[in-house]
């Protein structure tokens, strides 16, 4: 599938099926695997065959999956895991360990902060974090000698910032530090990373890659283009025998392409288990068939309903890289020439008082804790996932009382305006 276009890669990629086999990908609902003697299953412990013998490690119809995605995304390998948060923890725990120090995006994902800076923290893991808009020398000036990875997300959840990847991966490459990338808001569809320099792309599949609500999921892809073996002092869980593996060392053994994903997969999968399901898997699947189409739809949707509310009377300012006067408008040409995603988030004028009647009276989009699905919703941080804070701890957090969230799906533009205009109108 290599020299095809990224639609008929969402619609056929990881898995091509053989003579009389299934043309949709197999659910392979089964905890083990059978074999005929101990010697046959020993190769695959030893990681000298290919084989599935417990689907903690490995399952068929996860392994399709995450060959699309990686294929989606110009990787060389991918595994799939329980959750992005899964994804993200075994990307960056899977290079660093206690004493080491990662240099992170300051906007990243509250849970993914939190992650990194309290329970990565008491693991002994250091973090530095630092605004995405800081220039080349205040970037370089964070690095110390223990750092191990550089983290960012391309579209920031909720704070919507646009990461300049070029500029963070020569950074990381300059201090011999691969760049991680969480890809999940604009997907591969709008934005592929690797191309701009990151090494390892993550991703919450449960966001648009699933793209329906259906299946809590996420996913890490390797570029195959970081050599640990080039800095073998840095990297030694690759560079350097596993000695609860068969001292196998992972670098040597499968080289750029594969020693990554290898040694997350034998190592942290087997010690924490953060599997995805057979049958998640499957439903991720059937988004990734529609990604293409769903993705346009999501943007179109979302610039309409952002420049809707920027000329509204009732609307203090509208964040959406989409728009001419947006800070980060300049960079998503550059990074997402196709549109980002169809995630908007504006603050009302009338503050919380404001936010809690316009909430009152949506009726097409509904109050959920969940972004970038087919139906949209909505969420006031100030009375939901931010409510122990007062309205000046809002303020000086950057999520003002007045500030709404919302993921356009994909029904017709025309209807959400309404629903947006009859909500609004109902504040006093």
């Amino acid at each position: 599938m290599k020299n095809y276009k990224i639609n008929t890669k969402c619609v056929q990629g990881g898995y091509t099926p053989g003579n009389g086999e299934p043309r949709q990908i197999p659910i392979v609902q089964s905890t083990t695997f059978k074999y005929d003697t101990s010697e046959d299953m020993g190769k695959l412990f030893d990681l000298e065959a290919e084989g599935y013998f417990y689907t903690r490690l490995q399952n068929p119809t996860n392994d399709f999956v995450a060959a699309k995605i990686a294929e989606l995304e110009g990787g060389t390998a991918a595994m799939l895991t329980s959750s992005g948060q899964a994804a993200n923890f075994f990307a960056l725990f899977n290079i660093c360990e206690a004493g080491s120090h990662i240099v992170a995006s300051s906007t990243i994902y509250g849970g993914t902060f939190n992650l990194i800076s309290v329970t990565m923290a008491k693991m002994g893991i250091d973090v530095t974090f630092i605004s995405p808009d800081c220039s080349e020398e205040e970037l370089n000036a964070v690095f110390q000698e223990n750092t191990r990875a550089v983290f960012g997300e391309t579209i920031a959840n909720p704070a919507l910032t646009v990461l300049d990847i070029e500029k963070f991966a020569k950074a990381a490459h300059s201090h011999g530090v691969p760049l991680i990338i969480d890809n999940t808001f604009p997907t591969p569809v709008n934005c592929r990373p690797i191309e701009w320099g990151a090494d390892i792309v993550t991703h919450s599949t449960t966001k648009y890659m699933d793209g329906h609500g259906a299946a809590v999921g996420g996913a890490i892809v390797d570029s195959g283009k970081f050599d640990w073996m080039k800095y073998p002092d840095k990297f030694p869980g690759l560079c350097t025998p596993d000695e609860s593996y068969h001292g196998v060392t992972y670098a040597e053994r499968f080289g750029k392409e594969g020693a990554f994903i290898t040694k997350c997969t034998t190592q942290l999968m087997r010690d924490l288990g953060c599997i995805q399901s057979p049958q998640h898997a499957f439903y991720l699947n059937l988004g990734l068939e529609s990604l293409h189409v769903r993705m346009p739809r999501h943007v179109e949707n979302g610039q309409a309903v952002a420049e809707f509310l920027e000329k509204h009377p009732q609307v203090s300012y509208v964040n959406y890289s989409g728009l001419p006067s947006n800070k980060y408008y300049e960079l998503a040409k550059k990074y997402l020439p196709n549109g980002g995603c169809g995630v908007v988030s504006f603050e009302l004028k009338g503050g919380r008082a404001a936010a809690e009647t316009f909430m009152k009276n949506l009726k097409l989009a509904a109050i959920e804790t969940h972004v970038a699905d087919a139906r949209t919703c909505c969420l006031n941080p100030a009375t939901s996932t931010h409510r122990q804070m007062t309205d000046q701890q809002l303020q000086e957090a950057g999520v003002p009382a007045g500030l709404i969230r919302m993921s356009c799906g994909l029904e017709d533009k025309e209807d959400l305006i309404a629903d947006l205009q009859q909500a609004l109108d109902a504040i006093a």
